[in-house]
């Protein structure tokens, strides 16, 4: 039997339709504009900019303290060395803030040159929408805000740790500072001067880890403020997609 060619050509996908014809047709060319749409966006990675511009600024202010002698006398004031133990807390939330900036600004991208035939944190939230309710999109939606705060939250807690260990610090160097002193021989003019030696010690130690942890609470917060940002616009921006996308 003789094979008679299509006059359709084969390079043409029909989209399948959903529940009709028209609305089939409807979410093809949803997908095909988002498609398009992809190829002509413009910036990318803007919050990782941001991030490593902020921490650029900083670290560079850092080099600057550093230069002028103000850390070696942190050190030196603290002889518990707590100021060390904070500001190894402090970087380990900021590597944990990098990775979290870098996994938001990857996905706000996949958002901005969304191609459903891609595999995507948006690609598979827009397949959990398809075919749902509006209160069933609404759920979805609570659910997604509560998944991204809850990523977030670690670097919240540990900016706030960053205090709660200087107030230790404040708390030990006041007790160093008071050890020293002996009611009996404030008297004693050849016991004063370790008296004094003590409590000047121990002031050191209460001042130095306050402003160590008031400091780098503040470095830390602002790269947890500009996460959330992020975090927002990616909420955002994936909710609209969802009702885009529920309309198409």
């Amino acid at each position: 039997m003789a094979f008679t060619p299509t006059s359709e050509p084969i390079n043409e996908l029909k989209p399948m339709p959903r529940d009709g014809g028209a609305e089939g047709q409807g979410h093809a060319n949803w997908l095909m504009s988002r498609s398009r749409a992809g190829q002509e966006v413009p910036h990318q990675s803007l919050l990782l900019l941001r991030f490593l511009l902020v921490n650029i600024v900083a670290f560079a202010l850092l080099a600057a303290v550093y230069l002028q002698g103000w850390i070696d006398a942190v050190l030196a004031g603290d002889t518990t060395y707590l100021s060390v133990v904070i500001f190894g807390v402090f970087l380990v939330g900021l590597a944990f803030c990098a990775q979290r900036v870098w996994r938001t600004s990857r996905e706000l991208n996949q958002i901005k040159a969304l191609d459903p035939l891609e595999s995507s944190t948006a690609a598979d939230y827009l397949a959990k929408l398809r075919g749902r309710s509006g209160e069933a999109r609404a759920l979805f939606a609570a659910n997604l805000r509560l998944k991204l705060s809850h990523r977030i939250a670690i670097v919240r807690h540990i900016a706030g740790s960053l205090v709660l260990l200087g107030l230790i610090g404040t708390v030990i160097g006041f007790i160093i500072a008071l050890s020293g002193v002996d009611p009996e021989q404030a008297g004693d003019v050849q016991s004063i001067a370790p008296m004094v030696s003590t409590m000047i010690q121990g002031l050191s130690t209460a001042l130095y880890t306050t402003l160590v942890g008031a400091v780098l609470n503040l470095w830390l917060m602002v790269n947890y403020r500009l996460l959330a940002g992020g975090v927002t616009k990616q909420l955002t921006a994936l909710t609209e997609l969802g009702e885009d996308h529920a309309r198409a």
